[in-house]
């Protein structure tokens, strides 16, 4: 996310497991695709819906929707949201709860590849929202 970050799935070289396009769904479940799709695939099954990609997520801003024509890119993670939520500047606590439901989606998912490797890096896992200075509402 752009302004959040998790230690659970980064290996030892700082290298990310994932080898899927991610999309946390508005209802909390994860839907992974082993290849590129483009986004209007997942679109068509979920009317009333945008996608975003969590790299472009940042406190005070809006939801920036992925084009329907866009490729979903393996090793990202985007989430599906309500059209309603298309004009709201995203708050810190939103970016947050993102975080968690995506970090909770991705351990929880039964046929999701990306589990830890041990109960351990369960109780060791961590999110750490990142305060920048617009998030905080500083200017340079």
């Amino acid at each position: 996310m752009g302004s959040c970050a998790s230690n659970l799935y980064a290996s030892k070289g700082g290298e990310n497991k994932s080898t899927f396009v991610n999309i946390v769904l508005s209802n909390g479940k994860l839907q992974q695709f082993k290849e590129p799709i483009k986004a209007w695939h997942v679109l068509s099954q979920n009317p009333n819906h945008f996608i975003c990609s969590s790299e472009s997520m940042y406190v005070g801003s809006p939801f920036h929707p992925v084009l329907p024509n866009q490729e979903l890119q393996l090793d990202h993670i985007y989430f599906l949201l309500p059209l309603s939520k298309s004009n709201v500047s995203l708050s810190l606590q939103d970016l947050c709860s993102l975080a968690i439901k995506a970090n909770t989606a991705l351990v929880n998912d039964p046929n999701s590849m990306l589990k830890p490797s041990s109960v351990s890096e369960i109780r060791n896992f961590q999110t750490y929202p990142i305060l920048s200075n617009v998030s905080l509402g500083y200017s340079h």
